[in-house]
C-alpha cells in the first residue's frame, strides 16, 4: 500500500513519528508525507522554515514548492506534485488541512486527471458549527462529494461534518501520537526538591497556555475551598507556561491568599516537560468553551483534544478534565471529569484524589493503559492502517 499524506504539521521532524511508524508495520507499505518547502509557523512575523527532506527505507518527506506559506486552507503545491504522484502512484492520499481546503481539492483533481483512483481522505480538527457561503459552499461540496474517508480529531468535529451532509466512513483520532519513551513514569524528588516542594506535598499540576479559556480562573476558585480545609495532606499548585492571563492570574491567586502554595515555571525544552509532569500528583485541563451557542456562530473556541492529558497519562499521573469538546472522551474511565467552571465540583474531584491514595493509583493505572493500548503513535498507525484497508476493500 501506497500512502502519500500532504501538511504543514511534519515539516517538525516529530510530529512525523506515527507515520514513520506507519511506514514500519507492514515492508509492503511506503509512506510519502509532502510538506511545504517554505512556511511561516504563526503568521509572517515569524521566522522562515525550511525543512529538510528525509528519506528512510520506505518512509520519505518531500519539501515541494508551496503557495501560501502561513495558512493551512490556501496551501497548495508547485509542479513537483504533479511528477510525485505520477511515479508514486498511491493507493491513499490524506490532506489534512481540513473540508475547504484548497490543497485538498488540488489532490483531489490531480488524482482525477492522472487516472490514480486513489483513495482521497482529509483531517480535521473543526469542531464548532459553521455555515459555508458562496464560493467557499461550492468549494467544500466538492471536496466532500470527493471524499472516500475522514480522519477527525474529535466527536464534535464527526458529528459537524455529518451536519454539513457527510455520510462516508470517518475515524475519530488524534492526529499525534505520544511519545511513550519520552512520556514515561519517572519519579522526580530531586526536581520537586529544587522547586521548594515537600516530599509529603501533594502537587496539582498545570501545563499549558495561560488564557482564560483553560479555565484556570476556576481553579483558582477551586483551591481557594482547598485552602481553608485542615483535613487535606498539604499541596502546591505547579504551573508549567506562560501566557497573556498571567498577570490577572497572579493578582487572583494572591487576593485570595494562595502565593505561598503557587510555583511558576516558565515554559522548558519538549523533552524537559516530562520531568515536570511525573513531578505532579495530579494535572488538570479545566478548559471551558468560548463559543456561542445561542448564536451558533463560527467564532470562538472548544477543547480540540486536550494531548497534554495523554501524555501525563503515559507518565502514570492521574487527570482531572472538564467535559469542554473532547476532553471527556479522552479521559473516558481514565481520569476524573467535571463540569466545565464549576469550581465546587472540580474541587470535589480533588478531594477524592488526595484522600485516597488507593483512588489515586487506581486512576494513575488506568490512565495509563488507556494511553498506551489507544493513544501511543504504534496504536494510532496500526488504526490508520485499518481504516486504510477497510476504505480499498470497499
Amino acid at each position: 500500500m501506497r500512502i502519500l499524506v500532504a501538511s504543514h504539521t511534519y515539516i517538525v521532524p516529530l510530529n512525523c513519528e506515527k507515520l514513520r511508524t506507519l511506514a514500519m508495520l507492514n515492508t509492503d507499505i511506503e509512506v510519502t508525507v509532502v510538506v511545504p518547502k517554505r512556511w511561516k509557523p504563526g503568521g509572517v512575523q515569524n521566522r522562515l522554515v525550511e525543512p529538510e527532506a528525509v528519506e528512510d527505507r520506505n518512509f520519505r518527506v518531500m519539501p515541494i514548492a508551496n503557495f501560501s506559506q502561513n495558512n493551512q486552507g490556501l496551501l497548495t503545491f508547485g509542479w513537483e506534485l504533479v511528477q510525485l504522484l505520477k511515479t508514486f502512484k498511491p493507493d491513499i492520499i490524506q490532506v489534512e488541512q481540513g473540508a475547504k481546503a484548497l490543497g485538498y481539492a488540488q489532490m483531489i483533481f490531480l488524482n482525477q486527471v492522472l487516472g490514480l483512483k486513489a483513495k482521497n481522505l482529509f483531517f480535521t480538527w473543526w469542531n464548532l458549527p459553521y455555515e459555508v457561503k458562496f464560493p467557499l459552499n461550492l468549494l467544500e461540496g466538492y471536496n466532500l462529494q470527493h471524499t472516500h474517508g475522514i480522519v477527525v480529531g474529535n466527536q464534535d468535529g464527526a458529528d459537524v461534518l455529518r451536519e454539513h451532509g457527510y455520510q462516508g466512513p470517518m475515524r475519530v483520532m488524534p492526529q499525534l501520537g505520544v511519545d511513550e519513551q519520552l512520556f514515561a513514569p519517572s519519579p522526580q524528588p530531586d526536581l520537586k526538591a529544587s522547586l521548594g516542594i515537600a516530599p509529603d506535598e501533594f502537587v496539582i499540576g498545570f501545563v499549558g497556555r495561560f488564557v482564560r479559556e483553560k479555565g484556570l480562573l476556576t481553579v483558582v476558585k477551586a483551591l481557594t475551598q482547598l485552602a481553608k480545609e485542615n483535613a487535606l495532606p498539604p499541596w502546591k499548585w505547579l504551573l508549567l507556561g506562560r501566557g497573556p492571563l498571567k498577570d490577572e492570574l497572579m493578582q487572583q491567586i494572591e487576593s485570595n491568599g494562595l502565593s505561598d502554595r503557587v510555583h511558576w515555571v516558565e515554559s522548558v525544552p519538549h523533552d524537559v516537560v516530562p520531568r515536570y509532569i511525573n513531578a505532579m500528583d495530579t494535572l488538570l485541563l479545566p478548559s471551558e468553551a468560548t463559543y456561542d451557542f445561542k448564536t451558533l456562530t463560527a467564532s470562538g473556541w472548544k477543547e480540540q483534544f486536550g494531548h497534554v492529558l495523554i501524555e501525563a497519562m503515559a507518565c502514570q499521573v492521574p487527570v482531572i478534565g472538564s467535559d469542554s469538546g473532547e476532553i471527556p472522551h479522552v479521559i473516558d474511565e481514565g481520569g476524573l471529569v467535571f463540569p466545565e467552571g464549576n469550581a465546587d465540583e472540580l474541587a470535589e474531584r480533588l478531594r477524592q484524589l488526595m484522600r485516597s491514595p488507593e483512588r489515586h493509583h487506581d486512576l494513575a493505572q488506568a490512565g495509563y493503559h488507556r494511553a498506551m493500548t489507544k493513544y501511543t503513535n504504534l496504536a494510532l498507525a496500526k488504526e490508520l492502517l485499518d481504516f486504510y484497508q477497510e476504505l480499498c476493500v470497499a
